[in-house]
């Protein structure tokens, strides 16, 4: 029976398939279109992102490549070339600020201003006129009168910081907005070196000031102050030459000169 069903012929019926595919029948080929490649997900719009990227587009553009430029302005590497000084570099730019008839201090930190001789010397400058200050009231005090009842002002260091600090960076601000907006080239680095080291005189110039005779006290501030302003002075005019700035110039004389006044009548009275 099983025989005989077998032997039926099915090529008669609708919808039969050939039991057989004939293997010279060529198989067709579809090619696939190549595929654009993007990245998944996307970035949202609204999150200030770029959309779709293909793989070859370039990232970090637009937005984030901004934001990590004002990471840069406040990252402490980003200052750290501003302190690559040896103790033989200071101790070259502490002695010409001691010479300021040269007028060349901006040739020699043209390769490497730096910020140390700015927090050194403004430091420093603090904590010797705030002690040396004291120092001298208390010489002036027992030579009147030894009997006279003096105690330590601690009021002199918070003054001396507020001043000496003020004074250091926001003067070479100052002179850096205006020559800008005169038209010459500026450098606020470099007005900060600058003004940081011309700060020195006053250093050695504090020492002298505890010797409790006031004509003398005035003509040891005026020479350093008159020798720190033609430093600033000079080296302001040698740096903007071929403009017509003589108002600058006079004008970080007069200053320079106010500080050390102020310094004298302040702190050593």
């Amino acid at each position: 029976m099983d025989e005989s069903y077998n032997n039926l012929p099915t090529s008669h019926l609708l919808g039969s398939v050939p039991a057989v595919v004939n293997e010279e029948k060529s198989i067709a080929t579809y090619e696939v279109p190549e595929a654009n490649l993007q990245i998944f997900p996307p970035n949202n719009g609204a999150r200030g992102g770029q959309g779709y990227q293909t793989p070859g587009s370039p990232a970090g553009d637009g937005p984030q490549q901004s934001a990590s430029n004002w990471k840069g302005v406040f990252s402490i590497s980003s200052y750290t070339q501003y302190f690559n000084v040896d103790t033989d570099v200071v101790l070259n730019r502490l002695i010409s600020s001691l010479h300021p008839i040269g007028g060349d201090f901006f040739s020699k930190i043209d390769a490497n201003p730096d910020l140390y001789g700015l927090i050194w010397t403004s430091t420093t400058l603090i904590f010797v006129i705030a002690a040396l200050g004291n120092c001298a009231t208390y010489l002036t005090k027992k030579q009147s009168s030894s009997s006279t009842t003096w105690s330590f002002d601690v009021g002199y260091l918070n003054l001396a910081a507020c001043s000496i600090y003020g004074y250091a960076l926001v003067v070479p601000v100052a002179f850096y907005f205006l020559l800008q907006y005169l038209g010459s080239n500026a450098s606020l680095v470099r007005f900060w070196c600058l003004w940081g080291y011309s700060l020195f005189i006053f250093i050695l110039s504090s020492v002298l000031l505890i010797i409790p005779v006031e004509f003398l006290r005035w003509l040891i501030i005026v020479l350093a102050g008159g020798a720190s302003a033609c430093f600033v002075a000079l080296n302001l005019r040698t740096y903007i030459q071929g403009n017509d700035i003589t108002l600058v110039i006079v004008a970080s004389f007069v200053l320079q000169m106010g500080l050390a006044l102020f310094i004298k009548i302040c702190f050593f009275p």
